[in-house]
């Protein structure tokens, strides 16, 4: 498996997310993952808040967070949050490289992910094609953010072995593969999380299933079922 990343001009509010991809992206070979980081996502949108100097900025903060987040927990550092089906720091809400403004997250990142795939197969005429839109999370009790998975298209997003033999046959029970996160932590890696001014990045030769339909709530569990659900027993309803 190969990464690309592609080094680009800094991307302005409500600039034009395709023409700004076609500008750097100039070739995709078939089952290539093009990788595109939510921010540029979110800014092509206008999903952007301006910071209003005339309340405290932890009153707004809380603000924003409360009406783009399903669940929500003050700690120490942050808000724990829970936006549409993953735990995330203040419901993704990113004032770095934000020039004084705070970005959200895309609004529907599968959406836009399916749009790109579209446009793409058309202008370079080809057939197995992945989108996948990318931000950064933490892991519980480990340092530094890995990437994830906001959205994507054209391929499937989590790998079943269910129901299949071990390489003793024993019967596997539990074991899946996220390979939709798996890839957007590889992608992370490479594009950089700092002044790289890398937000385009193409996976060549992944090993993933290609395919026209994807079921976007695949990698969601429900939290009373999740491995760290005493961490969740105080949520009595989400809606996903």
């Amino acid at each position: 498996m190969q990464i690309k990343t592609f080094k680009t001009s800094i991307f302005k509010e409500k600039e034009e997310l395709l023409q700004f991809i076609f500008k750097y992206v100039k070739k995709i070979p078939e089952n290539s993952i093009l990788v595109v980081t939510s921010k540029i996502v979110a800014l092509s949108e206008g999903r952007i808040v301006l910071i209003d100097k005339t309340i405290s900025h932890d009153e707004m903060y809380e603000k924003i967070i409360k009406s783009e987040s399903d669940f929500m927990l003050r700690t120490k550092h942050t808000w724990l949050t829970i936006k549409d089906g993953m735990v995330m720091a203040s419901a993704g809400i990113d004032e770095s490289n934000a020039n004084g403004k705070m970005v959200l997250l895309p609004k529907d990142s599968f959406k836009s992910a399916k749009f790109i795939r579209k446009e793409l197969r058309k202008k370079f005429k080809i057939k197995n094609l992945g989108v996948l839109i990318t931000d950064s999370r933490l892991f519980p009790l480990r340092a530094g953010v890995v990437g994830v998975a906001l959205g994507y298209a054209g391929f499937k997003g989590i790998r079943n072995y269910i129901g299949k033999k071990d390489i003793f046959g024993r019967t596997l029970k539990f074991s899946r593969t996220d390979v939709a996160d798996s890839l957007a932590t590889s992608a992370v890696l490479c594009m950089g999380e700092g002044k790289e001014q890398q937000p385009l990045a193409l996976i060549i030769g992944a090993p993933v299933e290609f395919t026209e339909r994807i079921n976007k709530k695949e990698l969601y569990i429900n939290p009373k079922e999740d491995l760290y659900q005493p961490l969740f027993e105080n949520i009595k309803r989400i809606k996903f």
